[in-house]
């Protein structure tokens, strides 16, 4: 199991440096409006949504309504709706309460990993995946405890920190454009969504182009696959 932690911390490194900084981010922001480490520490905890966690920030100094904190968030992490498609085959070696977990931390950063790493040969995925995940969770919320922290102690002005997680997801976004060769699904999310915006306009312009983006790849899934891509260095999950 030892092996298993050291290899998931190895792939996870990037998402630990990311975690830290957009944590750290988060932490200060809402130090700001006056919520400290202890609101930082569950609200990652138990929403556990980077960009639905600085949408939180506004939302909370604003004093929203929780139809409306409700409502925008759905909104917000509606595109997840496309990672758990793309995954329903790979967490089928998931069993019992982990798999749930699993669903829950799916954030587009540890999708990105389990969508583009290979499990080390001799442990099971399910393992695997778990241990990704989990250390994924374990970073964003030791980062937002940090900045809550530093807020506190260190009062400076936070105007701009959010742009972190924008840095993240551009960071991201290119990595899986350099490592994939199919870049089919990111032309395909680009043209839906400069459509809908041309068409719609930025406030209405979202939830369109994600449901246009999730029947395209449904659509062409069978095409999108790549056959010759066997999983290497993988293991059957084990009976107990």
């Amino acid at each position: 199991m030892r092996n298993v932690w050291a290899a998931a911390f190895r792939v996870t490194v990037p998402v630990l440096i990311g975690y830290l900084a957009i944590g750290v981010a988060f932490g200060l922001m809402l130090e700001a409006i006056g919520y400290n480490f202890i609101w930082a520490f569950f609200m990652s905890l138990t929403i556990y949504a980077g960009s639905g966690q600085y949408l939180g920030v506004s939302l909370l100094d604003l004093g929203a309504a929780l139809s409306e904190a409700a409502l925008l968030t759905l909104i917000l992490n509606f595109r997840h709706i496309v990672y758990g498609l793309s995954m329903l085959e790979k967490f089928q070696t998931i069993t019992g309460w982990r798999k749930f977990y699993m669903i829950f931390s799916l954030t587009d950063e540890t999708y990105a990993l389990l969508t583009s790493v290979r499990t080390p040969q001799g442990m099971r995925p399910a393992d695997f995946y778990f241990a990704i995940a989990l250390l994924d969770q374990s970073y964003w919320i030791i980062g937002s405890v940090l900045g809550s922290v530093a807020g506190a102690l260190l009062r400076f002005d936070t105007t701009g920190v959010d742009f972190a997680m924008t840095a993240l997801f551009v960071v991201i976004a290119v990595g899986q454009w350099k490592e994939n060769k199919r870049h089919l699904p990111a032309i395909l999310g680009g043209c839906c969504t400069f459509l809908s915006l041309s068409l719609l306009g930025p406030d209405n312009f979202l939830i369109p182009a994600l449901g246009a983006i999730v029947v395209l790849l449904l659509g062409l899934r069978g095409r999108l696959e790549d056959p010759a891509a066997a999983p290497v260095q993988t293991v059957k999950e084990e009976q107990p």
